[in-house]
């Protein structure tokens, strides 16, 4: 199709993937992002799957290599810190901020709008004829194709899809990282290449390196990272799980610096009880620990007329298959495929919509499957397939 505007709401990862693709087809597009300041995550570890590097590898040149960490080793410990099982496979694993930093390094800067927050979409009458995004300000910005990619808690996604489907998975993920300098070298020996699992009654955790803050990958100038699922019941215990250090009840997460005093230290008095040593001093030794809530959020749709739900907007997957910011790439690349195949954007976003559901729904059933074995049934075998990380299927 020819040359159309587009307007993509949210300015991270699957936002800023679809944007510098969509630019790459001659289309004019801008990026609409409701945080006044560049998007930072304090360099949370990310599995890097083919999709999420895919555009920094094929269209901008950049080796893989500076961007990530390889590990050739999926290990799971029993409580003492011994192998109990380890299997050949190779992962790469990166942080949100070396990914988002090197697209942003490759987007246009005067296309890129911090502080403007979008409230409602709005479709023509006939609903093939453009749409038109409303700022809280009371601006407005028309469009031939409005992409919704305003992330897990997507306002958007109210409005287009008020019945999606959506829950609490019961549990959240802690999470931290500490520098290779602050381990002991017998450690990062043993934790270096790998990723690193310790499954017990109702809960695991996962450890692996990572870029450096400063993006270094070599050895010695990384992180470390750990993610540990623990059970919460919803309600008070939730609640109180969930109000940070100033009082406040946060929803999704509670960012580095804002956990509660007596939650931090339960968190390190477990590690310390129930964890293997070498990864109970991994935990401890992180200076701040932080969290996310592990959402269910499925939709039934994703295309309206001339306007689309992109990534978590639409699916929100547990993080068992590390697939989450593939998903939101792999939607920014088949968008980007059927609009240059198709005469119109209402036809493109008619055959690219089919596909995606597909994908999001396996994609949303395997990972609940994945937390019902480790978090519920205490099924995880070290070893079983399953568990590997993929977008398509495990490994793919």
């Amino acid at each position: 199709m020819e040359s159309a505007s587009i307007a993509i709401v949210g300015g991270s990862l699957g936002g800023l993937t679809a944007a510098c693709l969509l630019r790459d087809d001659g289309h004019d597009v801008r990026v609409y992002e409701r945080s006044s300041r560049e998007l930072e995550q304090r360099g949370a570890g990310i599995g890097l799957l083919e999709a999420t590097h895919r555009y920094l590898t094929e269209r901008t040149g950049l080796p893989i290599a500076d961007v990530s960490v390889s590990t050739s080793w999926i290990r799971h410990l029993d409580r003492q810190g011994d192998v109990a099982n380890e299997n050949e496979h190779t992962y790469r694993f990166s942080s949100w901020n070396r990914v988002y930093r090197q697209l942003l390094d490759h987007w246009d800067s005067d296309r890129y709008h911090l502080g403007h927050e979008v409230t409602t979409v709005d479709q023509t009458a006939d609903e093939t004829d453009g749409a038109r995004v409303v700022l809280t300000d009371g601006r407005s910005v028309s469009a031939d194709l409005v992409v919704c990619a305003d992330g897990v808690g997507s306002t958007l996604r109210q409005q287009l899809q008020p019945t999606a489907a959506q829950g609490y998975a019961g549990y959240v993920a802690w999470r931290g990282m500490v520098p290779e300098t602050d381990l002991p070298a017998e450690i990062n020996q043993q934790l270096g290449d790998a990723i690193t699992y310790y499954v017990y009654a109702n809960s695991h955790i996962l450890v692996y390196p990572i870029p450096g803050l400063d993006g270094s990958v070599a050895p010695g100038e990384r992180l470390v990272n750990f993610v540990w699922y623990r059970n919460y019941l919803d309600g008070p215990e939730l609640d109180d799980l969930m109000t940070d250090n100033r009082g406040a009840r946060r929803d999704l997460s509670l960012p580095p610096g804002s956990v509660s005093v007596h939650h931090d230290a339960e968190v390190r008095a477990h590690a310390a009880a129930r964890l293997p040593p070498v990864l109970a001093t991994v935990v401890e030794r992180t200076e701040e620990l932080f969290l996310q809530v592990v959402y269910d959020i499925e939709v039934d749709r994703m295309a309206f007329g001339d306007t689309c739900l992109l990534g978590d907007a639409a699916f929100a997957v547990r993080p068992h298959a590390a697939a989450g910011t593939a998903k939101a790439a792999e939607d920014g690349w088949t968008l980007s495929k059927h609009l240059r195949e198709q005469p119109t954007v209402a036809d493109a976003l008619a055959a690219w919509e089919p596909g995606q559901l597909a994908l999001g729904q396996q994609l949303i059933e395997r990972s609940r499957r994945i937390g019902r074995r480790s978090q519920v049934e205490n099924s995880w075998m070290p070893g079983d397939p399953e568990f590997i990380f993929g977008l398509h299927a495990p490994g793919n």
